[in-house]
């Protein structure tokens, strides 16, 4: 009896240590150097750097479409979500930032990823972001107090949902 006690609590402890560590590496960022022709979420490794828009491209688009569906763009990524990989900005050409989250959180990218050219792929549109929003965005990348505190205005901006990133160089 005392057997099968042991036993039992031995399969809870291991069970709970088992979940515990999944919600650890659900917080983190995915690990890795982010290399050329690495590509997270789905494999777009078939979409050249050559086929894909730029961000003023892109702009230029959207000003007449409210959206634009299964596009590829490419850019330079400025910023990556430190605490669990989730979204990145790239440099657009007027020194602004572009937002991309990824598609369903189905994946996320290593924050190895900064400074890297890629290519997404994915549905794009103009669409104003809250105040808290913005907010919230600020913290995950870590920003100072001061400067989370300094938003105090919705801003107007292109956002993209991507289905996947690769890695140009």
């Amino acid at each position: 009896m005392k057997r099968l006690i042991y036993s039992v609590i031995l399969i809870i402890g291991i069970s709970v240590q088992s979940f515990a560590q999944e919600d650890v590496e659900k917080k983190s960022p995915p690990v890795g150097n982010a290399l050329a022709g690495d590509y997270y979420g789905a494999d777009i490794s078939g979409v050249s750097e050559s086929k894909a828009i730029s961000i003023a491209e892109l702009d230029g688009v959207l000003r007449k479409e409210k959206t634009v569906k299964n596009v590829a763009v490419k850019g330079v990524v400025t910023d990556v979500c430190k605490k669990r990989g989730c979204w990145i900005t790239l440099k657009t050409a007027d020194g602004s930032s572009f937002f991309v989250k990824m598609k369903d959180y189905a994946f996320f990218v290593p924050v190895a990823l900064k400074g890297k050219n890629v290519v997404l792929e994915g549905n794009a549109e103009r669409e104003v972001t809250s105040v808290d929003e913005l907010k919230h965005y600020a913290k995950d990348a870590k920003k100072p107090q001061s400067e989370i505190d300094a938003i105090t205005s919705p801003k107007e901006e292109i956002r993209f949902l991507a289905n996947g990133i690769k890695v140009v160089d």
